[in-house]
């Protein structure tokens, strides 16, 4: 549904920190899915851990995020001029469980659900997976601001 160069139109991440490589589906308001191939070139895993590759969770939560940016900006139907002048701050993370470790090779699946959307502020319930086994969750909270 949004390929790379629809994403980065949308979130003002770049490599190495842009972490969502494509969304399939979106339902303003409600829905997004999304995934990232975690690949063995990932600059993290030059330190996390040698020998032993681990995909830190930090940066699963931040794609979740990034995933969550993007419904949270397509969700306010802001115009593609609008969308240049707006950012996305998280103001929480809360009930982050991390239950299996993602390797090189797996493809990282995002799914993240609104629970909350009032004015700029949103609140999202996300969740990351690897061949549909849920690999992390956490809900996110958010605010959308101008640059």
């Amino acid at each position: 549904m949004l390929d790379i160069n629809e994403i980065q139109e949308i979130l003002p991440h770049r490599y190495p920190f842009l972490l969502v490589d494509r969304i399939t589906d979106m339902t303003k308001g409600e829905s997004i899915l999304g995934y990232k191939n975690i690949s063995i070139s990932e600059p993290a895993f030059m330190g996390h851990f040698p020998g032993h590759p681990i995909y830190p969770g930090v940066l699963i939560l931040e794609g979740m995020a990034q995933a969550g940016g993007i419904l949270a900006l397509k969700s306010n139907d802001l115009t593609n001029e609008e969308l240049k002048n707006k950012v996305i701050y998280f103001m929480s993370i809360d009930k982050a469980k991390f239950r299996t470790p993602v390797k090189p090779g797996d493809k990282l699946d995002y799914k993240i659900e609104i629970l909350k959307l009032k004015g700029n502020i949103i609140v999202l319930d996300g969740k990351a997976y690897v061949d549909d086994k849920i690999v992390a969750q956490a809900e996110l909270k958010a605010m959308v601001v101008d640059k």
